[in-house]
């Protein structure tokens, strides 16, 4: 009898299954999700983020979470997450231009943070995008902050962002003194300036080089803002060398070669820039050029 019980039982179950087949196959399953997989879904959203800073970072940082980024969410308008791509973007262009018209050698900005980012069609003029934001100055750590609006154009050909910025606290930002003492060292020296890898394999700058590196840090802007568009994310990543030129029109000229890191391709830039500078004139780019791509192996960061 105990037998017999075990087979229906037994059959029943067959029975329950093969019942159960239909949904299957009409491919409307149920959904599992393992444990912590939820995060995933909720992260697919074109306009969300993790809102720590380190997340934030490797979603700057990683190629590949760029390009899903920028393919999910091209067109997006309306309020946008701060730590978007989008938005972030938008911020570094804004940084760029303010590089090129308040910056020098001891004064240079670096976005700091994004609080509000609103995107809008405007009809014949191409995507703006309003911003409120934080950058700080990298040599006496001020932070000022700034509302922005950045027009990405519409239309054939490169053509830089149109930028509107107002950042009441960048007049309080005073170096002259450090800048005209360089100014005064470099004009006079007899030994003009060469130097190489800023920053080295290690990351580190020699405290007397640090002005070189800013300088080519505002050089590249002037490149960073001219090359900015809806698909792109730009740092400098390194000044490979710089040479000083001899002195004209009272204005210090040097020849840089710099490296700008699109983040969105992960391609490396090699641009050579002519670059004057004076304490009265500000920084000036009087010529650039991207320098042809090549297939040959990089030498390593740290060679002469």
């Amino acid at each position: 009898m105990p037998k017999v019980f075990w087979t229906l039982s037994t059959m029943s179950l067959w029975i329950l299954f093969v019942l159960a087949l239909p949904s299957v196959v009409d491919g409307s399953p149920a959904v599992t999700l393992r444990p912590g997989s939820e995060s995933l879904v909720t992260s697919a959203h074109t306009n969300s983020l993790p809102e720590t800073a380190e997340d934030t970072e490797v979603y700057k940082e990683g190629g590949a979470v760029i390009e899903e980024g920028l393919e999910a969410d091209a067109m997006a308008t309306g309020e946008l997450n701060p730590s978007h791509y989008h938005a972030q973007r938008a911020a570094k262009v804004v940084q760029h231009y303010l590089n090129t018209r308040h910056s020098s050698p001891y004064r240079r900005f670096e976005l700091l943070r994004v609080h509000k980012a609103n995107a809008e069609e405007v009809a014949g003029s191409g995507r703006k995008y309003h911003l409120e934001i934080s950058l700080q100055e990298t040599t006496s750590n001020t932070t000022a902050k700034c509302s922005a609006e950045v027009v990405f154009p519409v239309g054939e050909g490169q053509t830089p962002p149109q930028v509107q910025a107002s950042c009441g606290d960048l007049s309080k930002i005073n170096t002259m003194v450090q800048e005209e003492a360089l100014y005064q060292q470099y004009k006079m020296s007899h030994a003009p300036l060469t130097a190489h890898n800023l920053p080295d394999s290690d990351g580190h700058i020699d405290p007397s080089m640090k002005p070189f590196w800013y300088l080519g840090g505002v050089a590249a802007s002037f490149i960073m803002l001219k090359e900015s568009n809806e698909s792109t994310l730009y740092n400098m990543a390194q000044v490979a060398n710089v040479t000083q030129l001899e002195t004209e029109n009272n204005q210090l000229r040097f020849n840089y070669h710099v490296l700008v890191h699109d983040l969105v391709s992960q391609e490396i830039g090699h641009w050579k820039l002519l670059v004057s500078w004076s304490p009265p004139e500000g920084v000036k780019v009087l010529q650039m050029e991207e320098l042809p791509k090549c297939d040959c192996e990089a030498p390593p960061l740290n060679a002469n």
